[in-house]
């Protein structure tokens, strides 16, 4: 999926802002900025602060939280009240719609082949709450896009997604992990599900002036 070019790479920017650098140097910057856009934002996350060259401007910068599952065993999915359901093309509207409504990271018209995403709807049809699965690094896969809208919230429907998402990854021979802001209180309901904080990663979103 990804879109390379020396040091640099990116997703399609229909699918996701994320982008990649083998090394934070300015060949690097270069060979990204060939597949940026002028005024284009694009997201990095990276161990420490950028220093960046004249051609980019920070538009924001804060650190997160990477979490890893660190739990004994495999996850197990719990029976639910409302039925978890595989999302697809057709439900790309109410996914992006909710994404702005409750802001769990990007999700644009392509985010949803990045992975697996599963979702609850509620007794009238509209998208209540959603997860998926993003990006997959060797032996570990993301879970991304977690999210209930606040009509819903209270009624366990991330936790019921999270555990069957976590208990596929698992079954698939990976880890989960997630990324997510220190003071979000989504944070404790990871941790009771077996996350743990393995690192502060930086989390930087640029923008190409030049």
């Amino acid at each position: 999926m990804a879109q390379r070019n020396g040091l640099a790479a990116r997703y399609p920017r229909d699918v996701s802002p994320l982008v990649g650098l083998r090394e934070p140097s300015p060949q690097a910057f270069a060979d990204l900025r060939a597949m940026v856009e002028v005024d284009e934002e694009v997201w990095l996350l990276t161990s420490n602060p950028l220093e960046l060259p004249p051609e980019w401007e920070l538009a924001r910068v804060r650190y997160i939280d990477q979490m890893v599952y660190a739990g004994q065993g495999r996850a197990q999915p719990v029976a639910h009240a409302a039925p978890l359901l595989e999302l697809g093309s057709d439900d790309v509207p109410d996914m992006i719609a909710l994404a702005a409504e409750t802001k769990p990271g990007p999700f644009v018209q392509k985010t949803i082949t990045m992975g697996r995403y599963l979702g609850v709807r509620a007794a009238g049809g509209s998208l209540s709450a959603m997860s998926g699965t993003r990006m997959a690094l060797g032996e570990f896969t993301e879970i991304s896009a977690v999210c209930t809208s606040p009509a819903a919230r209270g009624a366990g429907h991330a936790r019921a997604l999270m555990l069957t998402l976590m208990a596929q990854i698992q079954a698939s021979g990976k880890t989960p992990f997630l990324h997510v802001k220190t003071e979000n209180g989504a944070k404790q309901v990871y941790e009771k599900l077996g996350f743990v904080v393995r690192r502060e990663i930086c989390f930087s979103v640029i923008r190409r002036i030049a």
